[in-house]
């Protein structure tokens, strides 16, 4: 218990182990890189703000409150949170079944959505469970956001078309409102929000340190006030109600935290998957030490504390983060630089919203939509591996097809069925020595077509043998039984057994007994101390007996050709085995090197 409280108080505790790396060298650095990233989420936070369903000035919010206490508490050097597309796309369609987007009533939910999200990152880091994050598949992360780039594109049909907006729902009513009212498309409107995404699209062939989305927005706004945006019919966006965040504790009740508690805990597992994903691939290229428990602490404790902003659930940017690495920025100052100069940057701007027309606004999120789909990884996944392309195609159909917040739900089913099913399966393989570049080594006999000694198999299991893989790993071994007449002696090695339970002991003190009633026999070689230490509390080693038990392939392999039949032998002319040489017969050297 006193364990527990000081590493609560070590998480939770203002003085951060990074203050010691401040110096003024650092703080330059960090200046620049926060200005840097200052002016790229200033458009970002407005957009990403109304993905949400929120008003423009929650995005701004949550860029500064989030940002300041993710980069105090979290534990990556680098990472910058703040408003994401994914996050602000699950929001939306999560949140849009209980109330109107926009309402009074939506944003009081959003709000105390954020609060229960905070609470759930800073259970699961305090109590350490940073590490389960690893056990689920990267593809379900791509899956999702493919999916989210979807809904938030066809969210925004409506504003780049000049469209009247629609009742909601998910993707294909959003393109159906779309496709049904195409008659009435806003010519003005098109070309504004055209020459946005044509300006992105040029700018993004550039430097990414280009404020790019001001740019993008300035030449949308330039292009309305060619053409008489609003007397042509175009929206405008309406003044920020406010620039200063008012504090008020979120409306907490049973009925509310029953009826958003599935929401909650999906916006937490995304935020914290997004941020600890971010952290640790920014930490293994700066070979910096990480902790994901103690980020999702910090995670927890930006949503919790901001939900009092008028924020809402944010986390790990990758964009803000990568353009925060390539600004030279050196410690998590960065990132509070970064929200004091957003504030300093909302009071001389935000005046000027009122010009940006709607169309343009559309544009920036229909090209962060595209961005956000990662093509490469996809085409990667699809043609390289079968399971991992289920992951994904399960997550990003259910994202489509039904909700958004359901889509991880089912990802992460589908990742745990593929998970369960390749233990299931171990890789049975029986092994022939040949000669590669020198060295002899062992492969699949089977795959490579390389010879077999006639009365020994060499048989590999990678995978555990429980109660869930015996059946198969049983079907596997008949299988090489049935290539030869001969009954073999097998030397089976363990290397890659990670767990073995009654069922597995069971398996093998069958195939004990099952060769030695044929006239062969059967060894073990393995150096996994955990299986030994089980195998013989199973009392596997009762039945096999110690002379049978080795600790690498070349005693294995030894043992059995002392004792294989001389006369069989004597007519052999493969030598597979160098101690084959041993063995009365042709005088050759092993055929395999």
């Amino acid at each position: 218990m006193h364990q527990r409280l000081t590493a609560l108080f070590s998480a939770l505790s203002p003085a951060r182990p990074w203050f010691k790396q401040v110096d003024r060298n650092t703080v330059k650095a960090d200046a620049v890189a926060g200005l840097s990233n200052a002016a790229v989420v200033l458009p970002q936070g407005v957009a990403f703000a109304i993905i949400a369903g929120l008003p423009p000035e929650f995005g701004l919010f949550t860029a500064v409150v989030v940002s300041l206490i993710a980069g105090i508490w979290g534990s990556s050097m680098i990472m910058v949170s703040g408003p994401t597309t994914a996050i602000s796309a699950v929001v939306f369609g999560s949140m849009s079944q209980f109330a109107v987007p926009g309402s009074d009533d939506y944003i009081a939910m959003v709000l105390s959505l954020t609060l229960m999200v905070g609470m759930i990152q800073i259970i699961a880091g305090v109590f350490k469970l940073g590490g389960l994050i690893s056990f689920i598949s990267h593809s379900v992360l791509i899956g999702f956001t493919a999916a989210a780039a979807f809904l938030i594109a066809a969210s925004q049909l409506n504003g780049a078309l000049g469209l009247a907006k629609g009742a909601g729902g998910g993707v294909f009513e959003r393109v159906f409102h779309a496709a049904e009212n195409i008659g009435g498309v806003n010519a003005t409107a098109l070309l504004i929000s055209a020459a946005t995404i044509l300006t992105l699209i040029l700018l993004s062939r550039f430097s990414k340190k280009m404020p790019s989305y001001i740019i993008a927005l300035a030449v949308g706004t330039g292009a309305a006030w060619v053409l008489d945006a609003p007397a042509q019919g175009v929206a405008m966006f309406s003044p920020l109600t406010s620039i200063v965040p008012s504090f008020g504790a979120p409306e907490m009740s049973y009925e509310i935290l029953t009826e958003l508690l599935p929401v909650a805990a999906t916006v937490a597992f995304v935020g914290l998957l997004e941020a600890i994903s971010i952290g640790r691939s920014f930490a293994l290229r700066r070979d910096e030490p990480y902790d994901s428990s103690q980020e999702m602490v910090g995670q927890g404790l930006s949503n919790a504390v901001g939900s009092f902003f008028q924020c809402y659930a944010g986390s790990g940017s990758f964009t803000r983060s990568g353009l925060n690495a390539d600004a030279g920025a050196q410690t998590p100052l960065s990132t509070i630089f970064a929200a004091g100069f957003l504030v300093i940057l909302l009071f001389v701007l935000a005046p000027y919203l009122e010009f940006v027309p709607v169309p343009a606004m559309a544009g920036v999120i229909l090209f962060v939509s595209y961005r956000l789909i990662n093509f490469h990884e996809i085409r990667h996944i699809l043609t390289s591996n079968k399971s991992e392309t289920a992951i994904l195609a399960a997550t990003f159909l259910t994202g489509v097809f039904t909700e958004l917040d359901l889509a991880i739900v089912i990802g992460v089913i589908t990742s745990l069925c593929v998970f369960l099913y390749d233990s299931a399966h171990p890789i049975v393989a029986v092994g022939s020595p040949t000669e590669i570049n020198g060295r002899r080594v062992f492969k699949n006999a089977a795959n490579y077509g390389l010879p077999e000694c006639p009365q020994i198999s060499v048989i590999r299991v990678d995978g555990p043998l429980f109660f869930a893989s015996v059946e198969n790993v049983e079907q596997q071994f008949r299988q090489v039984e049935e290539r030869s007449s001969i009954p073999k002696t097998k030397l089976m090695g363990l290397k890659g057994l990670w767990k073995i339970d009654l069922s597995g002991a069971g398996l093998l003190l069958k195939e004990i007994r099952r060769a030695r009633r044929a006239g062969a026999d059967f060894h073990i070689f393995t150096t996994n101390a955990p299986a030994l230490r089980i195998m013989r509390q199973l009392h596997v080693f009762d039945e096999l007996g110690e002379d049978n038990m080795h600790n690498n392939k070349g005693e294995a392999i030894a043992a059995a050709v002392k004792a294989a039949d001389d006369d069989i032998c004597r007519g052999c002319e493969l030598r597979i085995f160098m101690e084959c040489a041993t063995k009365p017969g042709p005088e050759k050297k092993p055929s395999q090197g």
